[in-house]
């Protein structure tokens, strides 16, 4: 049964928003009130956030199909439909994202750090939204955006300072039990560590952290063994500790093959170089392991290796060990540049920036691009011609005809509003610079206009009547 997953690919779908209401307020002696649809809500988000409870991938492992809920619809009597709720996602700390291309999106280390994986998509307006002096009635209302849907992948990278790295069985969960006040389980055969251990030390005024990384063996960094599954948990590390087994029962293994077979693997998985390194010779509480350590120590050394000789058993040299490590970290730390305070950037658009593109692909189609005119198709309801008329005067104000005209486009041309795989296509009608024109005076419903005063009305009505008379008497039958 899996315990351990530091790596899983997550797919995550944004709420969508809630559609705009069209509706006209009635109540008695007042029929036609006037348009009065609420907005749609917003669709709720996916958040991943840093969460140091949680030290495993394991519940996306199992559940990777992960959706936000949607905004409500609006309704009439200007009611504003309810928001999706967000879905927040707890990761571990040093958790990476990773888009489809292997890209990184994100880095999320430290508590409460929060990365939006799925943006909500927005509420339609209702038709009061949309009322204007010249729509004082709209008859639309549009509709909400369907909310992001993204594959990303997450890795988790182990937060420690200090790294255990070294062949199955070498005594790094016995060494890290002693250190710390980690319980990892221990045996005497290969690969008994499935997953990494992370253990808190403190040595006099510094507190750091240790994590015992399962063992490696030849071949780990092309995927042998469990190496290539856990390389990834050292990158973060400020110093590498080889555990060397001086009493390895194993004939044609020795500490110093050992170290190079190690020494290999990670110059080939890389980005390890700068690290320091300590060697630590393990087992020395063995009357063989001692004698084989005193005799393999000068090699090392010479090497420019810092070496110490330790015994988890019976705890021979872990002192200087720990306090050594710890001046390492603190040397580390102290080298880092000062992390300044969060800065927002503001990059304001040129002043030339339209906002949309339009390229001509191929004779007699082209295609028009942009964040505007894509989210004003998304939110057209095009069952609804005053809708549709809307969508032609909002493109047309943003100047996606003159465009078009530049670069010759003519009568019947098509034109692709989005992306190849999701575009709307249609026919292009240089009349549609009159899109209101040509649906009739859109939104000017005359049962919306003031009431004429009474007097009016009775010249109208006498006037009406003084007409029909006079027809009846002109009328000669046959």
């Amino acid at each position: 049964m899996t315990t351990f997953v530091d790596r899983v690919e997550l797919h995550v779908a944004a709420g969508n928003g809630g559609h705009g209401c069209a509706s006209v307020h009635r109540e008695k002696f007042k029929p036609l009130g006037g348009p009065d649809g609420g907005n749609g809500g917003r669709g709720g988000d996916v958040i991943l956030v840093v969460d140091q409870d949680v030290t495993t991938l394991i519940d996306y492992h199992h559940h990777p199909h992960r959706k936000a809920t949607n905004g409500q619809p609006g309704a009439g009597d200007n009611r504003e439909g309810k928001n999706g709720q967000d879905l927040v996602l707890p990761v571990p700390d040093g958790t990476v994202v990773l888009d489809k291309n292997g890209e990184v999106v994100a880095d999320l280390v430290g508590q409460g750090t929060t990365f939006v994986a799925g943006q909500g998509g927005r509420g339609g307006l209702g038709n009061a939204a949309l009322a204007s002096a010249r729509r004082k009635a709209p008859g639309f209302a549009l509709l909400g955006e369907p909310g992001e849907t993204r594959d990303i992948v997450l890795e988790l990278k182990t937060v420690a300072d200090v790294a255990l790295v070294g062949y199955p069985s070498a005594g790094k969960s016995s060494l890290i039990s002693v250190l710390s006040a980690a319980k990892p389980k221990i045996a005497d055969y290969p690969f008994t560590t499935l997953v990494p251990h992370l253990g808190v030390v403190t040595a006099g005024a510094t507190v750091y952290t240790i994590a015992d990384v399962p063992g490696l063996i030849p071949g780990a960094s092309q995927g042998k063994g469990l190496g290539l599954e856990f390389l990834r948990h050292v990158e973060r590390c400020a110093v590498l500790v080889h555990v060397l087994d001086t009493a390895t029962l194993e004939s044609q293994r020795d500490p110093v093959t050992d170290l190079d077979v190690i020494e290999a693997e990670l110059a080939q998985y890389g980005g390890l170089e700068d690290r320091p390194r300590v060697v630590v010779l393990n087992k020395v509480d063995i009357p063989d392991g001692k004698d084989l350590a005193e005799m393999i120590r000068p090699d090392l050394e010479e090497r420019g290796y810092r070496v110490f000789e330790v015994s988890a058993v019976d705890r021979q040299g872990l002192k200087e060990l720990s306090y050594a490590l710890a001046d390492i970290v603190a040397r580390a730390r102290a080298a880092k540049p000062v992390q300044e305070a969060t800065r927002i950037v503001i990059r304001p658009k040129a002043v030339d920036d339209a906002g949309f593109t339009v390229t001509r692909e191929g004779d007699g189609f082209f295609r028009v691009r942009g964040e505007k005119p894509e989210r004003w198709v998304r939110q057209t309801d095009f069952n609804n011609d005053e809708a549709v008329g809307y969508l032609a005067d909002r493109l047309n104000r943003l100047g996606v005809e003159d465009e078009l005209l530049k670069l010759g486009a003519r009568a019947m041309d098509g034109v692709a509003i989005g992306p190849e795989d999701n575009a709307v296509v249609f026919d292009w009608e240089p009349s549609m610079t009159a899109g209101a024109e040509m649906l009739g005076r859109r939104g000017e419903d005359h049962r919306f206009e003031a009431p004429r005063p009474a007097a009016q009305r009775r010249r109208d009505r006498d006037a009406e009547r003084d007409e029909a008379a006079q027809e009846y008497e002109g009328f000669r039958p046959f």
